[in-house]
């Protein structure tokens, strides 16, 4: 059964390049990024997999630990994590799962037959700290992720978690953003919004982001 929005991240034990993972347990109160591929030694995957090394410390601000999945073995991997080192510039500083028995990939739906019958399909997975599924992407193998996307869409998340706000299209951190139409009393909206907003028709509030 595919997961959806709002399910609860299935757990899981298994192998990693860092030992064995429970999945649960390792996640704890932080945000998490669980992102698949088809296998070692790909050469969008390298990219990525160096690219999202390299982003660490931008993770670590928002709270979200990633963590990658290929189905070869924890040998394979650490034989690819040397190449993702060398040819990336960087240093692999997060577990990638060994999902030999694609026990994972089932768990999240990741293997597609009508695009692989065998094959993990490049999905990724935003899940936040109580556990539950906040954002699923699935990339075709020939595109690779646009990390910048999973933050903004992280920052959108975190914030709109904790402000009676929505954000509009192609927002960044610090623009401008909507009052939910479901708030309507003046007085809550005044002390929730001390900046005041712009009301572009009664349905679309437009605000500066609360927590600047």
């Amino acid at each position: 059964m595919a997961l959806r929005l709002g399910d609860i991240a299935p757990d899981f034990e298994q192998e990693s390049s860092e030992g064995t993972i429970r999945f649960h347990d390792w996640l704890g109160n932080d945000w998490g990024v669980l992102f698949s591929h088809p296998a070692d030694y790909t050469p969008v995957c390298t990219t990525e997999l160096g690219l999202t090394a390299k982003l660490k410390g931008e993770f670590e601000k928002r709270g979200v630990k990633a963590i990658a999945l290929s189905v070869d073995s924890v040998a394979s991997h650490k034989g690819w994590i040397g190449d993702i080192n060398e040819t990336q510039s960087t240093s692999v500083n997060f577990p990638i799962l060994a999902d030999s028995d694609r026990k994972v990939s089932e768990l999240y739906d990741m293997i597609h037959p009508n695009a692989n019958e065998t094959l993990t399909v490049r999905s990724l997975f935003v899940i936040d700290p109580k556990k539950k599924v906040r954002l699923i992407i699935t990339y075709p193998a020939s595109t690779g992720r646009n990390f910048n996307e999973i933050l903004r869409v992280i920052d959108s998340l975190q914030l709109t978690d904790n402000h009676s706000v929505a954000t509009p299209g192609n927002w960044q951190d610090g623009d401008d953003v909507v009052i939910v139409p479901s708030l309507k009393d003046e007085e809550v909206i005044r002390q929730k919004f001390p900046k005041g907003y712009k009301a572009v028709r009664p349905y679309l509030r437009l605000t500066p982001q609360p927590n600047k």
